[in-house]
């Protein structure tokens, strides 16, 4: 039966999400978890979430799926080694890091692969089943028969998100709050811009969806919704269902859980329930509009909340009148309103309105409910229209149910429980207790049955004392009274008895989950982090590119190697001509040339590295960078297959930020990696110190802070929706622009990827010299979306630092501010991002 997985971020959250009827629930500790807004648990707290869950035979899976730094790694193993201690039934992962020093220091603790991971084919999966992973938690990009295909050929658990929030970026891939207010997604600080208001504009800055009608909220999806096809996810061999919702109230929790169990059991067990009343309760609780996103199809525009980035509740009705001097509104029911109800009146002019409901009033009298069809008086705090619609964004009978799941101190789900009592005249009283899942316990008490003078021991007296199982998870099933006619026991000895065998029972039950090894010690230490003595070399300058024109000005400009391919900026593919070409003008030039692998390659594009193998000659190239774990997996066995040796390097989207996970790259035969863009100076020198690969940075250029299925221009401009986009990326530029008229580049890859730019570019040559002392391999250009001719004198200017250092002529004189201008970035260099704190 496939698993319900239920999200908490506070106590309540937890008590709503099991009680409700989760199978398992994910949370996190105080650290290292990508809810760090989240109230979230304290080590006291997670021993006290562990017990409480798997008293009912809950599994808790804690979050650990943040970029880990280097100077965090010793606290880290110290919180890996309690999660194991306590029996937490898995840990979710993001980092190579955290996955690599788990195995060290607790190789029993079961690992899950965060969605962070951005998983979406079965290479990844591949990979990860090698790696010791338990279950992957698959990208939400997925589609359905992805899914399938993935779970038929896996031998570990599939995990996908079935409903409530989704990222419009691939999730782990976004850079857009780090770069542009600090607070980094990847460290479990994500503000959400994608939910703030944006403009799409041309080079003109004209306003390219003024016709369109469409709303603000460019960049922010629906929430997912896959009640209706549940049974196709349960039919696709999927083995966990996730909630999402960590930041989300124990109220909705509760009823989230609550449909969604409703609607597997009614697949499992034919259990009937009123659905359509239970979709209602899915929509009132909190959305967004909803969406399937991409498991049936590629919505475009139909996947985004364009008018309204948050909860929007249920139309209700319209205003039928309203009076300015009274501020009374009449309203036209369409559906149920009670006192206490939260409304949002979506107003012409003049924004929105919305009030807490404490007076109903029909026909001038009070009333505490109003149904569909009749018209109601309200006082409103602000200004209305006629015809304005009205949205109940609360629900406070629906509210109060859900509270009934977590308010209460006693449990609402219970176990069964069979109880026998023994009480023979001159012997001691004896009870036996079995539970629902054949646990068993007993209790001999210290009192000797006597036989009675006045009131002897009865059936009846028995399961009255037997039945007071209180705030215990037990409810009593059966009572099995082994006892003399005339034996007398008091009330007490039973009372206290029932405790003792319970106590037993309950203790036997957390005993189950508690592990029976002990973790290692800190002897990862020295494997992961050892000094070395780093000798200084030249640095190399690479420079990617993704077409022959930027190329020519790549080798013209001096660089030391061309990254080449991988995601074309001008929505064109690169063609076996192309790529050929290249291969020959570099090494006319003798210039390193480096095979770039797309950044996304879902399930039905996995052929695209087996080209390059079996049409290029891949052995012409000097080495391969790759853009995910499923990519390594992919590229060495083509490697394998076609009797190459290929260097293979890892890309900037692997986010490695520690060097534990080089310390994994190495094991997995990676000749280098590109660090993470979120580091800062100190981190990289910090990380160079113990690297065992060589590493590279970036140093010019504008960095992706977004790559998407969902396409902007195709979706309101390409009619993307209906099947067939009719590719307005291919002509023209596009650009988002923010509330601070920030311009972020907008480019379509050959896949139909959408990649959003920082509008400011990274540019670090000032700072060159420096960081030729750090002891770096390779220094890159991304030249993507420059044109030829700057990229030529960029690379050259470079080169030219490389080579000179300080002495460049332009360090006299202020050159070089006056080169680098003011609308420019030095990324994360010298301001970091905020800590896991």
């Amino acid at each position: 039966m496939v698993e319900l997985l239920a999200p908490a971020g506070t106590w309540e959250s937890l008590k709503a999400a099991v009680e409700s009827g989760a199978d398992a629930v994910y949370l996190s500790g105080k650290t290292f978890g990508a809810r760090a807004f989240a109230d979230n648990f304290n080590k006291k707290e997670l021993q006290k979430a562990v017990d409480f869950a798997h008293m009912r035979n809950v599994a808790i899976h804690v979050t650990v799926n943040t970029l880990v730094d280097n100077s965090e790694l010793s606290d880290l193993a110290d919180y890996l080694v309690f999660l194991y201690s306590i029996g937490v039934d898995a840990i979710i992962v993001q980092d190579l890091g955290v996955a690599k020093i788990a195995c060290s220091v607790a190789p029993k603790l079961t690992l899950h692969a965060s969605t962070q991971m951005s998983v979406n084919n079965l290479d990844s999966v591949k990979i990860l089943e090698k790696m010791n992973f338990s279950r992957v938690v698959l990208a939400r990009e997925v589609s359905l028969e992805n899914i399938k295909f993935i779970c038929r050929h896996t031998h570990i658990e599939i995990e996908t998100f079935i409903h409530g929030a989704i990222c419009v970026c691939y999730s782990g891939q976004c850079l857009m709050s780090s770069m542009i207010g600090g607070r980094s997604g990847n460290r479990g600080r994500c503000a959400q811009p994608c939910r703030l208001p944006y403009t799409l504009v041309d080079e003109k800055g004209t306003d390219l969806l003024q016709n369109a009608d469409a709303g603000q909220y460019l960049l922010s999806p629906r929430d997912m919704n896959t009640f209706d096809i549940i049974p196709k996810l349960i039919e696709a061999g999927i083995s966990s269902f996730k909630i999402e919702g960590r930041m989300k109230k124990p109220e909705y929790v509760a009823i989230v859980v609550d449909a969604y169990r409703k609607k597997i059991d009614s697949y499992y067990k034919s259990v009937s329930f009123q659905e359509k009343e239970v979709k209602k309760e899915l929509s009132q609780i909190f959305n967004r509009d909803f969406t399937t996103a991409y498991l049936l199809d590629r919505p475009g525009r139909k996947m985004i909340s364009d008018s309204k980035p948050n909860n929007r509740g249920l139309l209700i009705g319209r205003v039928q009148k309203y009076d300015k001097q009274t501020y009374i509104a009449d309203i036209k029911l369409t559906g149920d309103l009670n006192k206490g109800d939260k409304i949002d009146f979506w107003v012409k002019i003049g924004g929105r309105v919305n009030t807490n409901v404490t007076e109903l009033k029909i026909s001038g009298k009070n009333v505490e409910s109003a149904h569909n069809g009749e018209i109601v008086s309200i006082k409103l705090p602000g200004h209305v229209q006629e015809h304005d619609r009205v949205f109940k964004i609360l629900d406070s009978k629906l509210n109060e149910k859900a509270k009934a799941f977590f308010n209460s101190s006693d449990p609402v789900r219970k176990l069964p429980l069979d109880i026998k009592i023994t009480a023979h005249i001159g012997e001691a009283v004896k009870i036996d207790m079995t539970d629902g899942d054949e646990l068993n316990s007993s209790y001999t008490a210290d009192f000797i049955a006597e036989k009675a003078l006045k009131r002897p021991l009865t059936y009846e007296t028995t399961i009255k004392q037997m039945d007071r199982l209180g705030n215990t998870i037990y409810y009593l099933r059966n009572l099995d009274c082994d006892i003399d006619d005339s034996v007398m026991v008091p009330m007490s000895i039973l009372n206290d008895i029932r405790r003792q065998a319970v106590n037993i029972l309950e203790q036997k039950r957390l005993q189950r989950f508690i592990p029976q090894e002990t973790a290692i010690s800190d002897t990862w230490k020295q494997s992961l982090l050892p000094v070395r003595n780093r000798e200084k070399h030249a640095v190399k300058l690479v420079v990617a590119v993704d077409n022959i024109k930027k190329l020519n000005a790549a080798l013209k400009g001096g660089c030391d190697g061309v990254l080449f391919g991988g995601d074309s900026y001008s929505h064109q593919s690169i063609t076996e001509e192309e790529y050929t070409n290249a291969v020959l003008l570099c090494k006319n030039a003798d210039t390193p040339i480096y095979l770039s692998m797309p950044r996304i390659l879902r399930q039905e594009q996995s052929g695209v590295a087996e080209m390059f193998f079996r049409n290029l000659s891949a052995e012409k190239f000097s080495g391969i960078y790759v853009h995910s774990i499923g990519q390594i997996e992919h590229i060495q066995n083509l490697c394998a297959q076609y009797d190459i040796k290929l260097p293979i390097w890892t890309d900037y989207s692997m986010n490695i930020f520690n060097n534990a996970a080089i310390k994994f790259l190495q094991e997995q035969n990676i000749s280098g990696c590109m660090l993470s863009p979120e580091l800062n100076m100190q981190q990289i020198k910090a990380v160079l110190k113990c690297s065992s690969l060589p590493l590279e940075v970036f140093v010019q250029g504008n960095i992706e802070l977004m790559v998407s299925e969902y396409c902007l221009p195709g979706s309101f401009l390409g009619s993307l929706d209906t099947g067939k986009c009719s590719a307005p990326c291919a002509s023209g530029k596009f650009y988002i622009k923010d509330r601070k008229n920030e311009h972020f580049p907008v480019v379509t890859d050959q896949f139909c990827h959408m990649h959003v730019l920082n509008g400011r570019e990274l540019v670090m040559l000032s700072h060159v010299p420096d960081l030729c002392e750090l002891g770096l391999e390779r220094l890159r250009i991304d030249g993507r979306y420059m044109n030829s001719t700057k990229l030529h004198e960029t690379v050259k200017l470079y080169r030219e630092v490389i080579s000179k250092g300080k002495y460049h002529k332009i360090f006299q004189n202020d050159l070089v501010e006056n080169i680098e201008g003011t609308n420019f970035t030095r990324g994360h260099f010298f301001r970091g991002i905020l800590s896991n704190d």
